[in-house]
């Protein structure tokens, strides 16, 4: 005969001649009626024993425990490492030995370089493999585990792992082996109506990847790691590299720990299933992240949620403009809503840093960003209730047509506008943000929280209305009249904390009358640089703000609950202070005047000082949103 596969298939003790119409048939038949008889006793002899060890094994291998051994299979693996310090035994081994395959066990049809993996068990993989595949296609309803002891794999036309058919693939990475699995550039495929496989790694079926080991891919064709269905990462070392997508799952991506490294021409990690809003996910648990990527470093078509994890993500590397549009270049990239309760965040993105196509939320982290576009973005609501966050280059520092800001720290540096509250999305050549408009349902929530923005155009703008209860808000803001340190076109109520504003006077404002917490605003008889010290004090002394503006300004607003009804307080600039500095604005200490400006005295919960702008609340003419 050519070939014979003996495929044992224990639970339901089945015996498979694939090749048996090519054998003699004499000898076929002898064999045959030896068969049918080892069926009959297997059967009828320990059925019961048969389903309980296949159900030990499944579950052996979910846990990484200790598996028993299958009298069925002809030799007996070897014992490979796998995680936390846990071992599990191999069914059928596979050495690769550059184009020759060979099969220590059973559930395996090797044709001259490619091995088909046809059962569910345990497959040790081990040797290099110069051009073929390991191919996965089973039908049974149970676990296929692949463990890599040291592979090196290549296959020049197509997917050198390619998962067609089973119940669920494990990967495990042996511990202390680095693996290797590449493909070329060009593939092969069946037919014209096939685009499939297309990854160094695809699977249609659910995938999960573990281990302790080191896993190096590269997809010179199209994306690194790719799955028609779910993927799931728990652990190990990934390093992949790809032409397109770096690890790309159609309905689910879930990582749950591993270090992993991204080199990606398109997209790093992504989910993309757009016709299901269920589907088109992603979850990172915890792990270490590192992607470079020309698209996007995460790009999932509905949810990202990120519980854990530390992330560095470079986004937009040599994007380039196409029929007048730039290739997105997002750090993080949710079609739908986008939760982040991780640990750090190291951002760089030609494209938005942080953007939700409706809904983002920060519950907390630590983020460091720089980006040529919006720092955090979401098309219809942003939360921030906790977290560190550290813009040092932006074009607008926080946009959404609603923002809250509960918690957390704020810290942004802004090309143009802070926060721009405002609908609509993309930016537009010449005036910064197409869609603006001045919306009654755009509005800027502050409820606590330190906020510290260092502008180039408007502070604060908002095509709508702004409320503010408690936190810290504080302002380095514009040089140019044509902007404001606060801009708003509806109203702006405060009630409760604190607003330091500086910047130019041409188009100032402060909170308006429906307001029940005081606030000033001092228009200054001449521009002062930069790192001049502006004091607001009491007729008797007791200091309000100093506060050290970074630029040139020539206006301040203040809204404090220490400024009060029928109290005389004055102006000084320049001078120093002794106390606590922080973003300019200093706690403590003592005040040692300057250049005295102004005295006036509060009788209303808005009061100007000198004259210039337009003081509260309306649009001054020539004003840019």
């Amino acid at each position: 005969m050519d070939m014979v596969l003996v495929q044992n298939v224990v639970g339901n003790a089945v015996v498979n001649f694939k090749s048996y119409k090519k054998m003699d048939k004499k000898r076929g038949s002898f064999l045959l009626i030896i068969a049918i008889s080892a069926i009959l006793l297997i059967a009828f002899g320990s059925k019961s024993n048969l389903k309980t060890e296949s159900s030990n094994i499944e579950s052996n291998v979910a846990t990484g425990a200790m598996m028993t051994d299958n009298n069925s299979f002809k030799n007996e693996a070897s014992l490979v490492p796998v995680t936390n310090g846990q071992s599990t035994k191999a069914n059928t081994s596979i050495i690769l030995d550059s184009k020759k395959i060979t099969v220590n066990g059973s559930g395996v049809l090797v044709s001259g370089s490619t091995a088909t993996i046809t059962s569910s068990g345990t497959f040790s993989l081990s040797g290099k493999l110069d051009d073929g595949q390991i191919i996965v296609d089973s039908d049974a309803k149970e676990t296929v585990t692949l463990i890599l002891n040291g592979v090196n794999m290549a296959c020049s036309n197509s997917s050198p792992l390619y998962v067609v058919q089973a119940d669920k693939v494990i990967i495990t990475i042996a511990e202390g082996t680095e693996n290797f699995i590449s493909d070329g550039a060009a593939y092969t495929f069946p037919d014209s109506n096939t685009n499939e496989p297309n990854a160094a790694i695809f699977s249609k079926d659910d995938l999960t990847i573990n281990g302790s080991g080191i896993l190096n891919v590269e997809g010179n064709f199209n994306d690194g790691i790719g799955g028609k269905d779910k993927i799931k990462i728990e652990s190990g070392t990934l390093v992949v590299s790809s032409k397109d997508d770096g690890i790309r799952s159609k309905d689910y991506l879930n990582i749950k720990g591993g270090k992993i490294t991204v080199t990606a021409n398109g997209d790093g990690l992504k989910s993309d299933n757009e016709k299901d809003s269920s589907k088109g996910n992603i979850t990172i648990a915890d792990g270490t992240i590192n992607i470079t990527a020309g698209g996007d470093a995460i790009q999932a078509a509905s949810d990202i949620l990120i519980k854990g994890g530390d992330f560095v993500l470079n986004a937009g590397v040599g994007s380039v403009q196409n029929n007048g549009t730039y290739t997105s270049g997002k750090g993080l990239n949710s079609g739908d809503s986008l939760t982040i309760s991780g640990k750090t965040f190291n951002i760089k993105a030609k494209d938005d840093a942080i953007h939700s196509n409706n809904v983002l939320t920060i519950e907390s982290g630590s983020f460091t960003i720089e980006t040529n576009d919006d720092g955090i973005h979401a098309d219809t609501l942003l939360v921030v209730n906790g977290g560190n966050i550290n813009i040092l280059s932006s074009y607008e520092g926080v946009e959404s047509r609603v923002v809250r800001i509960n918690g957390g720290e704020i810290v942004l540096n802004s090309s143009d506008d802070g926060f721009s509250i405002a609908s609509g999305g993309g930016r537009q050549m010449g005036w910064g943000r197409g869609g603006g408009g001045s919306g009654g349902n755009n509005f800027l929530y502050i409820t606590g929280g330190y906020i510290y923005i260092n502008s180039s155009g408007d502070g604060v703008d908002s095509n709508g209305s702004v409320e503010m209860t408690d936190g810290t808000l504080i302002i380095s803001g514009p040089t140019a009249s044509m902007n404001g340190a606060l801009d708003y076109d509806g109203s702006f109520k405060i009630s409760g904390g604190l607003i330091v504003a500086a910047g130019s006077s041409g188009m100032a404002q402060i909170p308006g009358t429906s307001s029940t917490q005081n606030s000033v605003l001092v228009y200054l008889d001449s521009e002062q640089k930069g790192g001049t010290t502006f004091n607001l004090q009491t007729s008797k002394g007791e200091d309000i703000i100093s506060f050290i503006p970074q630029k040139l300004y020539q206006s301040v607003a203040i809204s404090s609950p220490d400024i009060k009804n029928g109290t005389e307080y004055t102006v000084y600039v320049g001078g120093s202070s002794s106390g606590q500095e922080k973003n300019g604005l200093y706690e403590g200490g003592k005040y040692s005047p300057g250049a005295r400006q102004a005295s006036f005295t509060v009788s209303n919960v808005y009061t100007t000082v000198g004259s210039g702008g337009r003081g509260f609340g309306g649009r001054g003419f020539g004003g840019r949103r």
